[in-house]
């Protein structure tokens, strides 16, 4: 399916503010004129939000193994590609996703520890050529996300759960992934002001998509 519309999403650990970031931006679009879709993952669909209760919340998920973890992602992502983001994109629509395939190369594929190989192929099954236009990156240290999750008294999910080696690890897969696809994916220092990250993230927007 050809794609005539604009595909961003936003990465990163807990805490580093993406929630925030998708809601400025696509607040700054409407006010271009443009209409943006936004999806979080895992979700998006119905399929897919009973899948993100599984993998968050539910006890039921407390045993999985990152071999069934790593496949439930990408369920969700498989449903929320073809049932919501292809067909917005094919109708010239701006879609914003918090989080897509670079989540799971990096929690799934690197933080536990599944071979690269076959991270990729699930990945690349689960997307087909429904890639981003552009990824923003918002990087942040652990200690400073801890300290952030800690002054919301958020409590946290199964993932959020981890260990701070775990968290080692996200962070370094997605500097990874950042370094091995420059041109997609736009790293920012995530412990900067609010605004400050806002006003990189739309002008890096209206560069290359010339609006």
């Amino acid at each position: 399916m050809s794609k005539k519309g604009l595909f961003i999403t936003f990465e990163g650990s807990e805490a580093c503010g993406k929630s925030t970031q998708i809601t400025l931006l696509a607040d700054k679009l409407r006010s271009l004129g443009f209409d943006p879709l936004l999806f979080r993952e895992p979700g998006g669909t119905p399929a897919g939000e009973a899948i993100r209760h599984l993998l968050q919340h539910a006890p039921e998920g407390d045993a999985l193994t990152p071999e069934a973890e790593l496949l439930l992602f990408a369920a969700s992502r498989t449903q929320l590609v073809r049932e919501k983001i292809l067909p917005a994109l094919a109708a010239g629509r701006v879609v914003i996703c918090d989080r897509f395939l670079d989540s799971t190369t990096v929690y799934q594929g690197v933080a536990r520890r599944i071979p690269a190989d076959d991270t990729a192929r699930i990945n690349d099954f689960a997307v087909g050529d429904c890639l981003p236009d552009i990824t923003f990156l918002l990087d942040l240290d652990h200690k400073t996300s801890l300290a952030r999750m800690q002054a919301a008294n958020r409590k946290p999910d199964r993932i959020e759960r981890e260990s701070p080696e775990f968290f080692e690890a996200v962070r370094q897969g997605y500097l990874n992934v950042a370094k091995e696809n420059p041109k997609r994916v736009h790293l920012i220092d995530a412990s900067r002001s609010v605004e400050e990250i806002a006003g990189d993230a739309l002008e890096m927007v209206k560069r290359k998509f010339a609006l």
